[in-house]
Order: structure tokens, then C-alpha cells, then sequence
């Protein structure tokens, strides 16, 4: 386009859905490696900093990381209000972990992550994101397939969290999103407990495999609630949704929140607190409307399949 100024020779392009492209300036490629389970490259762009790409989708980014990690991690958090033992599936950048281990009630954290490449990588590289939760003592970081994991331990959680990589087909979590994983988590949720999962795009053209992950945990919690965050380089809102036994208060008192928050939590927030979460819990009409007209449910036999990859060129 005459009179742009453009500072990249090299792009990051995430197809979002046949018609549309997310298109990313990189000035580096820090670490490329094809693992056992997926194509990793983390790289420096020009405006949001450090980012890892798994099979050519955008994980996340130094740069607006937060406008992921603190709701992905805190309304669960917050719900339960003295978590002890959490449990994060996924979560190789170590951020997840970072959110976590601000609770001051936490007394132990695993995260369970198939690929230990990608978990070393971002050790390495991305220190912006984890900030030494790595070396913290209580967490625990174990090498796994999180079904397997599921299947087999025989602790409750207090809260768990979904933080796994978009269900792709060529990918290695996307049965990682059906009714039945649903249900591994529930066996393993305290009575008390809260599970929430990233939960893909919001946004009008996309919102199909979101409101259809609401009617699946709906057939596995009697309670479940969407919300979502507005994270700039997905391109789009980007949906949670966050089940449990117990009710979850769509009206919470935002200065209780924050009293919470400040009694029971290390560091500075940058994008939650009472008011943000507050609004992320009322939905916008369309939305409502997608997900009470949606009928399937994602199984094993049926899982969701997210649209198409990226590339770097």
C-alpha cells in the first residue's frame, strides 16, 4: 500500500479461517525444531516481542501475554478463594504456572505437558513469560500425555486448568477437548473444585466450536460459564469457560474481588481484577444466543477440529 512503512521481510501467517489471515512481522527466529509431537518456532516480532508458534498456530506472545494468563488462571482462582493444590494441563511457556503461584493459599502446582522440547525451549528463551516459576519448589513439572495422567492419579485438585493447544488435527492435543476428557477431570476435581479450559475464538464468524464446547462440559458439570478476553494478536476474543459443582455468581462484587485479590495474591495485576471480571461473566447477546440454539457435543469418536495452520515466509 503506498505510503506504509513496512519493517519485516518476514511473516508470521495465521490462517484464521478459509477467507482470513493473521499476518505477524518477524525480525528473528529464535529456536526452530520439528518435536516428536509438533513444529515449534519461538521468534521475535516487531511489535509484541517474543512469541512461540506451535504448528503454525500463535501461542502467545511476551507482549500481550497477560490478556491471556491472568483469565485463563484467576476467575477459577478467585471462585474458589483459598485454592491448595492446582493442576495445569499443558502450559509449556510456564506462564500459566507463573499465575498460579501468585495465590498465596497454593501449596502445590503440577503441570502436565507432553512435549518436554517445547518446555525446555521456553525455559530457555521465554523468561519474560515464565519468570522463574520453573525453579519454583511448589511446583512440579512432569513429562506426560495428560488422559494418561488423568487415568491415573488418584489426588483431588482444587482447581485444574485446560491450558493445551488448539485442537488441530495433525496436533497432539485435539481429542483433549471431548466430552470424555471432561470427564477424566471431574473424577480428579475436589467437590469444591473449579476446571476451567481455553476455549478458542468468540468472535461472530468463529464462535461455532466454543459454544460447542459449552454444551459438552454442560453435559459433564451442572454448572458452566463462558466468558472471554480481547488478545491482540489472536486477531479475535478469545473464549474460557470455567466448570464446577458448585454455582458460579455471574454478578460478583467487584470490591470484594479486589479485597480477595489483595489479601490472597503476590504482584501487580495488568488486566483483572473486580470490574474486568465482572464484565468478561455477561455475555454479549450473540453470543448467549450460539451457544443456548448449540446441540452437538464433541466425544472421542467426534472431536473438534480447529481450522488450518500457519506459516513463516
Amino acid at each position: 500500500m503506498p505510503g506504509s512503512d513496512v519493517g519485516a521481510d518476514l511473516w508470521m501467517n495465521e490462517y484464521i479461517t478459509p477467507w482470513d489471515i493473521y499476518a505477524h512481522g518477524i525480525t528473528e527466529i529464535l529456536v526452530y525444531k520439528k518435536t516428536a509431537y509438533q513444529e515449534m518456532y519461538i521468534v521475535e516480532t516487531g511489535t509484541y516481542g517474543k512469541a512461540l508458534i506451535l504448528d503454525g498456530k500463535w501461542q502467545s506472545c511476551t507482549g500481550d501475554e497477560f490478556l491471556y494468563h491472568e483469565p485463563l488462571v484467576h476467575p477459577a482462582m478467585i471462585f474458589h478463594g483459598a485454592p491448595r493444590q492446582v493442576l495445569i494441563l499443558g502450559g509449556g511457556e510456564g506462564a500459566t504456572a507463573r499465575e498460579v503461584l501468585r495465590w498465596q493459599t497454593v501449596e502445590k502446582v503440577v503441570m502436565i505437558d507432553i512435549d518436554s522440547e517445547v518446555v525446555e525451549a521456553c525455559k530457555q528463551h521465554l523468561s519474560e513469560m515464565h519468570q522463574n516459576a520453573f525453579a519454583n519448589p511448589r511446583l512440579q513439572v512432569i513429562i506426560a500425555d495428560a488422559l494418561n495422567f488423568l487415568d491415573t492419579t488418584d489426588e483431588k485438585w482444587d482447581v485444574i486448568i485446560s491450558d493445551l493447544s488448539d485442537p488441530i488435527e495433525s496436533g497432539p492435543s485435539f481429542q483433549l477437548f471431548t466430552k470424555e476428557y471432561f470427564e477424566k477431570v471431574s473424577r480428579v476435581l475436589s467437590q469444591q473444585g473449579f476446571f476451567v479450559v481455553q476455549a478458542g475464538p468468540v468472535s461472530p464468524g468463529e464462535l461455532v466450536l466454543h459454544a460447542r464446547l459449552v454444551k459438552t462440559l454442560s453435559k459433564v458439570f451442572p454448572n458452566v460459564q463462558s466468558y472471554s478476553s480481547s488478545t491482540c494478536t489472536y486477531g479475535r476474543p478469545w473464549g474460557f469457560i470455567l466448570a464446577s459443582q458448585q454455582q458460579i455468581d455471574t454478578r460478583p462484587d467487584p470490591e470484594k474481588i479486589d479485597q480477595l485479590l489483595q489479601e490472597k495474591t503476590t504482584g501487580g495485576f495488568r488486566m483483572l481484577d473486580g470490574v474486568t471480571l465482572l464484565g468478561m461473566l455477561n455475555l454479549p447477546l450473540h453470543l448467549r444466543r450460539a451457544i443456548a440454539n448449540e446441540t452437538q457435543v464433541y466425544t472421542l469418536a467426534n472431536p473438534p477440529k480447529f481450522f488450518g495452520q500457519g506459516s513463516i515466509n
